[in-house]
């Protein structure tokens, strides 16, 4: 049979990659990005540092432009390629990103009345202006629906849904009144290149559903009007619109659209598969088994773990959720993370300490990669976007503590390094003390990628080797590996994604293993960041930190002696 191909599509913070990947061994043979064209860097901000929407037109140009250049790139160093060849598209997104849309299935952002105004635009994933509706949600789900939040780690975000769809609802009544339907980008997209979008047309995906929507089966899938309605009527009346059934990415949303095939030279018909956030399909593109956490470490970070869904699994308190079927079918999801990571260096080399023309992430990097551990005397807390997981609070900042008169900016560099490698470290426990036992570590993203000194960091806090994935773009890796999925075996692709992962996904020959005596240093730190970790983190905390400096002294000394 002749090599087929499938189209994996992630649509990033700032830009949106299309992968063009041969279903019979993971090779990439064409791929395009496209920065997104309205706001700063694709994100659309006004001066509340909590707001962060997206133009939804951004997504549909990208989607074409993108598509165009992969296959003709692929057409070009690949003998032989036809568009014809291409069997499947799977699309994957940021999360969560909702969408406010018309009876019709279209953004209110498509209309004059709304072009310019960001809450009718796409509220990105950090868009942290709920947090107070994200408060009232997690009180009113104690008081009478604690199930809801066992699911999702025991506190709504304000990253999260209907956070967000409530702060609209309260701040631009206008928008919310105007919209039939609130859509993830990662249900809205997929519809779109198959035009299925119309509300009573629409698939939507348990991963967005399952985990920022707080959708089960066992309570009837979203929370029940009764619940909705104390926190506001018109959320109990959008219940009754939203859709009765999530599913996972093995099903098809249907056929992209004669139109996209026009658009982007691909075939009409082929199918395109459920979406799915970013992190999970990176987890499916990472090759995720039981026993496997795959760190996506980019701007921020997410942790996924599977287990089969036959296995019992307790409650974990502090995680994204527990879904089942939101990373694989027949297995829970399981998903945490760090609010920022890279985030929080692109703020300390940007903002506070620039250095011109060269990139500050060079020289901060050499002059971090030069300390031994422990030889600052700082510890930093990776709180600087709040606290993801375990905590789940976006009410928390970062701090820094041990600061002298002759502290450096290379030594800081290393601490904000070190902390979000203590963060990491954190959730692996978190995991551990539940029964969900950690047996490797698989790294992709930027950092991964481009790192050394970040990944060796996190070998040596975690005790852990880190792995690194074979593709750097697990994540449209992933999308592509739904395509092929939903495809079949018959049109050339897979008939599961065991069979599709053991084919097209991998692990780099070059792992970073912990140093022994550097390790026993992280060991002696690790408590301290603990402590600070729990005492401005837990309101039930009851502790002194009398001794942290004095002992970030003491194992300063150590290290410079």
């Amino acid at each position: 049979m002749k090599t087929k191909y499938t189209i994996g599509l992630d649509f990033g913070t700032n830009s949106v990659r299309s992968l063009l990947v041969d279903v019979s061994n993971g090779r990439e043979v064409g791929t395009a990005v496209w920065n997104y064209e309205h706001g700063h860097a694709g994100v659309v901000l006004s001066r509340d540092p909590n707001l962060a929407r997206q133009h939804p037109a951004d997504y549909l140009k990208g989607a074409e432009a993108t598509i165009r250049k992969a296959l003709s790139i692929a057409k070009a160093s690949v003998k032989g390629f036809q568009k014809e060849d291409v069997i499947g598209v799977g699309v994957a997104t940021t999360g969560s990103t909702p969408l406010p849309v018309d009876r019709k299935g279209q953004p209110l952002a498509f209309q004059a009345k709304f072009a310019n105004n960001p809450a009718a635009m796409a509220w990105l994933w950090k868009d942290h202006t709920g947090v107070a509706e994200a408060t009232e949600i997690t009180e009113l789900a104690q008081r009478i629906r604690p199930h809801y939040l066992a699911k999702c780690g025991g506190r709504y975000s304000s990253e999260w849904f209907f956070s967000k769809i409530l702060h609209c609802c309260r701040t631009a009544p206008k928008v919310f009144d105007a919209a039939f339907l609130w859509v993830e980008i990662a249900d809205w997209i997929p519809a779109a290149l198959a035009e299925t979008e119309h509300p009573g047309q629409l698939a939507v995906g348990i991963c967005a559903a399952g985990h920022k929507a707080m959708y089960n089966n066992t309570w009837g899938g979203y929370p029940d009007a009764e619940f909705l309605s104390q926190l506001d009527s018109k959320l109990a009346d959008l219940r009754l619109r939203l859709r009765p059934q999530a599913h996972p990415i093995d099903r098809s949303v249907g056929g992209l659209s004669e139109r996209w095939a026009r658009r982007t030279g691909l075939r009409a018909g082929i199918p395109v598969a459920v979406g799915a956030f970013d992190a999970h399909l990176g987890g499916v593109g990472c090759g995720i088994t039981p026993g496997t956490l795959v760190k996506i470490i980019g701007t921020s970070t997410c942790d996924m773990m599977v287990v089969p869904n036959t296995t019992p699994l307790a409650d974990i308190p502090g995680l994204c959720g527990i879904v089942d079927g939101s990373v694989l079918p027949g297995f829970f999801g399981l998903e945490a993370g760090q609010s920022a990571v890279g985030d929080i260096f692109n703020w300390f080399a940007g903002t506070i300490c620039p250095q011109g023309k060269k990139s500050s992430h060079e020289i901060l990097g050499a002059g971090a990669e030069k300390l031994k551990p422990g030889e600052s005397g700082l510890l930093a807390l990776d709180w600087n976007n709040g606290n993801r997981t375990i905590l789940v609070d976006q009410a928390l900042t970062g701090l820094l503590v041990g600061q002298s008169l002759h502290t450096t900016p290379a030594e800081i560099y290393r601490a904000l390094i070190e902390a979000t490698a203590f963060g990491a470290l954190t959730i692996i426990d978190r995991f551990e003390e539940y029964g969900v036992k950690v047996e490797q570590v698989v790294n992709c993203g930027g950092i991964a990628e481009k790192s050394p000194l970040v990944m060796q960091i996190y070998a040596d806090v975690t005790g852990r080797a880190m792995k690194v994935s074979r593709s750097a773009q697990t994540c449209a890796l992933g999308a592509a590996i739904a395509g092929a999925v939903v495809a079949g075996a018959s049109a050339g692709g897979h008939h599961s994604f065991a069979a599709a992962q053991k084919a097209m996904t991998g692990i780099k020959s070059r792992a970073y293993l912990p140093k022994p005596a550097v390790h026993a240093v992280y060991q002696d730190l690790y408590p301290i960041y603990r402590r600070l970790h729990d005492a401005f983190g837990k309101s039930e905390w009851q502790g002194n930190l009398y001794g942290a400096m004095k002992r970030l002294l003491e194992i300063r000394n150590r290290a410079r002696n």
